[in-house]
């Protein structure tokens, strides 16, 4: 499971992204301010959550510190709204930037992309499915699926926005780049394919559920 840091002075919204880490299966590690983050910053923390507004040691300052301990995402959680400082901590490193309040489900669609993009989420699962991301590899009821490269894809991007809708405008961007190299058909027998041979690996369970007209999420 991936590690993330989390660094934020306030307890309750510390204890909040603690709680709901450990709800989504991450590890996450504590820090009230700069100093004791730096100390527990290692080459075991797959991502940082870092407030700016800190006791000690403001977050900016940190970034470059951070860095320099480890290189890892830094997604900056802050009530500061203004323009200049979200241009200024991406140009010290920063890797996204969220502002309070949030809602939980923008900070784990937020860190899962970060951790996709720096290639450290190789394994996520769903119920009995396990893919490896990096070897291409899903297992479903510890049985190998022999899935073609599009059905792994698809597979992939419903479990990484498990519980939400897929739409079919995103499935068509992300898997094929653009609708125009695929059609609705093309989809529907790649989400057929898909479900057989789920349904082969565990025939009691179902797992993708279509959502008329719009597309597609796992139950």
């Amino acid at each position: 499971m991936n590690k993330i840091l989390i660094i934020e002075d306030d307890f309750n919204i510390r204890n909040m992204i603690n709680d709901l880490l450990i709800a989504n299966q991450y590890i996450p590690i504590q820090a009230n301010g700069g100093k004791e983050a730096l100390d527990l910053h290692t080459k075991s923390i797959d991502l940082i959550l870092l407030d700016l507004m800190l006791p000690q040691i403001h977050g900016k300052d940190l970034i470059k510190k951070l860095k320099e301990i480890h290189d890892c995402p830094i997604i900056i959680v802050s009530a500061i709204t203004d323009v200049d400082m979200k241009v200024n901590v991406f140009d010290l490193g920063a890797d996204d930037y969220i502002t309070k309040p949030f809602q939980g489900k923008e900070l784990l669609a937020r860190i899962k992309l970060a951790l996709r993009h720096d290639g450290k989420e190789t394994i996520i699962q769903y119920k009995d499915i396990k893919l490896d991301t990096e070897k291409y590899s899903a297992i479903c009821n510890e049985k190998n699926l022999e899935l073609t490269k599009t059905e792994f894809e698809i597979l992939n991007l419903l479990i990484l926005n498990k519980g939400q809708i897929v739409t079919k405008s995103i499935l068509f961007d992300e898997i094929w780049n653009t609708k125009d190299s695929a059609d609705e058909n093309t989809l529907n027998v790649h989400i057929s394919k898909l479900r057989n041979k789920l349904k082969i690996a565990n025939n009691l369970e179902e797992y993708i559920e279509t959502i008329w007209k719009i597309g597609y999420k796992l139950k």
